[in-house]
């Protein structure tokens, strides 16, 4: 972690990090010489607690050793099919963990001054006495991450925005595979005229699954019409409104791949509304492989991302890193799969390939 993490403010209670700054070892270390842990060596061990006297340490929500571990997982918008199905493998994973979930927004309100700053962010969550935290989507700033550092709480992302924050333990999927599935079959149904609807333009899981689409294409020798390219929101009615306005100017492609499952259904909404029949007349592929997938008319082709593995994953992570556990990898990705169902079929005007994936 940067140096100027590690910095004391003159006046300011000792943190862990001054701790480790002070014993020349990594925060993962103290933590373990705090909790007792065996695999720390016996020299080590002594230079940590001669630093956590000498500076006056004291533990932050120290409490007994029945206490409840608590994780409170952060999301600005908890009522979508992805967030639901992250949510359950989170829950689950905690069950068996015998932790407790708080819910609550990332960008929270403080009650008399607008939004917390990132440092007020951070110590809400330890006065808490929250064991670690789960963010899904959203970017944590350096001053996040300093924030947390003082506090010694371990987050970890789910599809996080920004990958650039190495410090930052992380939870995704193989976005640029999903992408590249869900194109390939396209092209092998004979589509030529592929139109793809990426997420926020700032997300690397929709960056990823454009950049699948472009190099598929790319492999088939198929030009990409950028006229049919566009970042929008994952939701369903930016879905609806690009293609809507891609049917209106002539645009029309063959065949949509869409970021989202939500994205995809108001695709659909917009098709119904031109008089498009799908897949005779368009061809729509989702992402995530939610429950509206298999629910849509017609049952909607999707790329199936492992939401709920991905929940597990982050709630065993961030319980791992509370434990003072390095972690194997700071990024997790999780496998992808394309699930084919009855939105994708050949073009009207082209013969069926000679094969296309199993339907599921």
């Amino acid at each position: 972690m940067p140096a100027k993490y590690f910095e004391r403010t003159a006046g300011k209670r000792p943190t862990l990090a001054d701790v480790a700054g002070s014993a020349a070892v990594s925060m993962p270390t103290v933590s373990k010489v705090l909790n007792g842990h065996s695999d720390v060596a016996v020299e080590t061990r002594a230079r940590v607690k001669a630093a956590i006297e000498e500076l006056g340490y004291v533990r932050r929500g120290t409490r007994g050793p029945l206490a409840q571990r608590s994780i409170e997982v952060m999301a600005d918008q908890l009522t979508t099919p992805y967030a639901m199905e992250v949510l359950r493998g989170v829950t689950d994973a905690a069950e068996t963990a015998d932790a407790d979930i708080v819910i609550s927004r990332f960008h929270r309100a403080a009650p008399d001054t607008g939004w917390l700053a990132p440092g007020d962010w951070a110590r809400r969550l330890s006065s808490a006495g929250r064991t670690g935290a789960i963010i899904l989507t959203a970017e944590l700033s350096p001053e996040h991450v300093s924030g947390l550092s003082q506090e010694h709480l371990p987050v970890v992302v789910i599809d996080p925005l920004d990958l650039t924050n190495p410090d930052v333990p992380s939870v995704g999927s193989t976005n640029f595979t999903g992408g590249m599935s869900a194109t390939e079959h396209l092209l092998g149904l004979g589509h030529r005229r592929i139109a793809a609807l990426g997420g926020r333009p700032q997300s690397v899981a929709a960056t990823a699954r454009v950049h699948g689409f472009r190099a598929a294409l790319a492999s088939a020798n198929v030009p990409v019409d950028e006229e049919l390219v566009e970042f929008t929101g994952f939701d369903y009615d930016s879905g609806f409104a690009v293609a809507d306005r891609w049917f209106r100017s002539g645009l029309r492609p063959t065949a949509i791949f869409a970021a989202s499952d939500t994205q995809a259904m108001g695709v659909l909404a917009a098709a119904r509304r031109h008089g498009l029949d799908v897949p005779r007349d368009l061809s729509v592929v989702g992402y995530d492989d939610t429950y509206l997938a298999a629910w849509s008319t017609p049952p909607l082709t999707a790329v199936r991302q492992p939401l709920w593995e991905m929940g597990r994953v982050a709630l065993d992570s961030v319980l791992a890193l509370a434990a003072g556990q390095e972690p194997v990898s700071r990024h997790i990705e999780l496998a992808t799969e394309l699930v084919v169902r009855g939105s994708t079929s050949p073009p009207a005007d082209s013969p069926p390939a000679d094969s296309t994936p199993a339907e599921q």
